[in-house]
């Protein structure tokens, strides 16, 4: 309670009058004494973390080249510290000496002849690499070279041992050339019905617009000769996917179609798959490698409009499920079936089956 007593006094002082009854040298060491400084924090500067001292005045004489002199005789006189043990030179330990490699008796009662002897002696790497590949050590040579070897009589590992670690060089394949076709003169002959253009192939020309691959399904409704459409990487949407199921409704003449390797999704997949019903003239159509995966859904009903169709042979598709996959598979295969036993019926003509006796 006295103690509290004694900070009632200083309750009602008035600051601003003892800061400004203050000196400039008290300010400034009530400014240091208020600073917070942080002197652990690596992260500042050194101004930051210690106050400054620099306005210090010198406490005494200070002469640099005294002080050397001091810490160096203060060095020579300090002794150093004497070793546990006293180097005398003696040598200590048994020498190192390398194991002799165990001779195999069998190896060292073979004796060879003369003449044989020095060929061998005188043969270069190259000479006995050969030798060897015919031996069996094919290992000491690529499979080339050691094929080579057991057909020619001639030399083939030319560069001895140093052969050994190099591959087999391969002839580089050149890249496939662009596709020349011409986008817009192909469209006018697909719209003119040109009869010798039976197939459409635009693979890998990525510079097409949509608008010109919506305008080539639009074409196709009334092209009674194309059998054949291909637009592989060409970056076709779904909203060509659209133009395409609803040239399928239309068109009798297609046989082939492909869209694979394009950004079509799963809506736009759905689309195609629903317009096969309508359509009796396409075999084949291929559509795997989308930018994005279909879905589990989106299978199922793939599947089962595949089941519905009975005149697709071919479905491109990698299913990711083993259950759609069979399906698909069981469909395509019961088509082909079909289409076998209509062959087979337009050669021998339609089977009446017997009557049994009695009936």
């Amino acid at each position: 309670m006295s103690y509290r007593r004694e900070l009632e006094k200083y309750r009602d002082l008035d600051e601003d009058e003892i800061l400004g009854a203050l000196t400039e040298e008290e300010l400034r060491t009530l400014e240091n004494e208020l600073d917070e400084l942080d002197p652990d924090n690596a992260l500042l500067p050194a101004g930051l973390r210690q106050k400054d001292q620099t306005t210090k005045a010198p406490t005494g004489p200070f002469k640099r080249e005294e002080l050397l002199d001091h810490l160096e005789k203060q060095a020579k006189e300090f002794k150093d510290r004497e070793d546990l043990v006293p180097y005398t030179g003696e040598k200590r330990g048994k020498i190192w000496v390398p194991k002799q490699r165990p001779v195999d008796p069998v190896l060292e009662s073979v004796t060879l002849e003369p003449e044989l002897e020095e060929a061998l002696a005188n043969a270069s790497d190259a000479e006995l690499c050969d030798i060897a590949a015919i031996l069996g050590m094919h290992t000491l040579m690529s499979n080339q070279q050691y094929y080579q070897a057991l057909g020619s009589s001639s030399i083939v590992n030319k560069e001895g041992l140093n052969s050994v670690i190099k591959p087999t060089q391969y002839k580089p394949v050149p890249d496939e050339e662009p596709n020349s076709t011409d986008v817009e003169e192909t469209l006018e002959r697909i719209k003119n019905n040109d009869p010798k253009l039976e197939e459409v192939n635009l693979n890998n020309i990525r510079n097409i617009p949509i608008p010109t691959l919506k305008a080539y399904a639009e074409a196709l409704k009334e092209n009674a000769y194309v059998k054949k459409f291909s637009i592989v990487g060409t970056r076709s949407n779904d909203p060509v996917a659209f133009a395409l199921a609803e040239m399928l409704k239309v068109n009798k003449a297609l046989k082939t179609l492909n869209v694979e390797s394009n950004f079509i999704s799963g809506a736009g997949i759905l689309r195609l798959v629903e317009a096969l019903p309508h359509n009796t003239s396409l075999v084949e159509l291929k559509i795997d490698n989308q930018s994005q995966p279909l879905g589990n859904k989106v299978e199922m009903e793939i599947v089962n409009m595949l089941e519905k169709n009975a005149t697709l042979l071919k479905f491109g598709y990698h299913f990711t499920q083993q259950g759609p996959r069979l399906r698909a598979s069981n469909a395509m295969m019961n088509n082909n079936d079909l289409v076998r036993k209509r062959r087979l019926a337009d050669l021998t003509g339609p089977i009446i089956p017997k009557c049994r006796s009695g009936v």
